[in-house]
């Protein structure tokens, strides 16, 4: 959604991305294919930084001077490469967004406006007084439009413009984690089949179906911290320990491989039972002419081992994990290690942002 307190203004200046988690900031700047000669992706900056997560509630960001304080050490002794302009894309929690895409008849550019805010009053459960509310038209008939719905409640975006107002910056958009899921997914090879994507954050599993646009939502209190802490509490070691297991081991093949099993699949049941339910309603809702042709995994909490085969053996639909990382050059820039170029996802895909998009 563009930023309701900036004028809208057209240029076509370079922005960065900037992910907000529970305890961490993470920031990315990339060059476009139209921006530099051997066209290509090129990332110029990117670097990540912790703060404590007492100072967010609710998704409010209740003490923004104290992630200010973070992000200025991390711009100043942490960054990696450089970030060279103020503007910047903001994402929001995809848990603590209300999405969904509807169907409004063929209404007049100037009527649709109005007929998202009567939609709205029906499936979002806060007064329509209280939220920043933004759509995309998704796909359009002869008969009818398809609109893609965001609202935000307005305590957590005001209080991230706040973050970024100490920190001198424009903020030029701000949007869902789900968007920024999708939009590095638009550099997979195979992206023209309808897909569903899973972004494992730190506590959420944002799951959206993508086809061509974000079409359906869903998220699931499944990141890779809760399977950190699930595996602390079944083992009774320590969160280090249990982080180690997780990322070595996983649902892999081990020692500890059942009772690790059996200790997350209530959560992994919850993932998959979303996704079958938005498989169903996406059947329902747009037909047999576009199948869902597979399940792509990406964010932090992907990388635990044997996940994409658990979840491919409960699904029976091919699940894998997507690699955009191929698709950018760090031109000399030490580039992240394996293990934690995952958690780069979504700020990834705000750093693509088409500057023309934000306005």
């Amino acid at each position: 959604m563009k930023n309701p307190k900036i004028p809208y203004f057209l240029n076509d200046k370079p922005l960065f991305g900037l992910d907000i988690g529970p305890s961490s900031l993470k920031v990315m700047q990339i060059i476009s294919p139209t921006k530099n000669k051997k066209k290509e992706l090129q990332i110029i900056g990117y670097g990540f930084t912790n703060f404590d997560r007492d100072v967010i509630e609710d998704g409010v960001i209740t003490n923004a001077e104290k992630i200010a304080e973070s992000a200025y050490k991390l711009f100043q002794n942490n960054l990696i490469g450089n970030i060279t302009t103020k503007r910047v894309a903001v994402a929001i929690p995809a848990y603590r967004t209300f999405t969904r895409s509807i169907s409004l008849p063929n209404l007049q550019k100037k009527e649709i406006a109005s007929a998202v805010r009567l939609e709205a009053e029906q499936y979002v459960s806060l007064p329509l007084d209280e939220l920043y509310l933004d759509f995309e038209i998704i796909k359009k008939t002869k008969n009818s439009i398809d609109v893609f719905l965001v609202a935000v409640p307005k305590n957590i975006v005001d209080s991230y413009l706040k973050l970024t107002e100490i920190l001198g910056l424009e903020t030029v958009l701000i949007e869902p984690t789900l968007s920024s899921s999708g939009r590095l997914f638009s550099l997979d090879p195979q992206n023209d089949l309808a897909t569903v994507i899973i972004d494992f954050g730190s506590r959420s599993a944002d799951i959206s179906i993508f086809d061509k646009h974000v079409l359906v939502t869903g998220t699931v209190q499944a990141g890779g911290e809760i399977f950190t802490n699930t595996i602390k509490n079944t083992l009774g070691i320590t969160l280090a320990e249990a982080g180690l297991i997780k990322t070595k081991y996983g649902l892999s093949v081990s020692k500890k491989q059942t009772i690790i099993k059996d200790s997350l699949e209530p959560i992994l049941n919850e993932v998959i039972k979303e996704i079958k339910r938005m498989m169903r309603y996406y059947e329902e809702r747009y037909g047999n002419s576009r199948p869902i042709g597979q399940i792509v995994v990406l964010g932090g909490g992907a990388n635990m081992p044997g996940l994409s085969d658990y979840l491919t053996n409960s699904i029976r639909l091919a699940v894998r994990h997507t690699d955009p990382w191929q698709y950018m050059s760090f031109k000399g820039l030490q580039p992240p290690n394996t293990a934690d170029k995952p958690m780069y996802a979504t700020v990834a895909g705000l750093a693509l942002t088409n500057p023309q998009e934000t306005f």
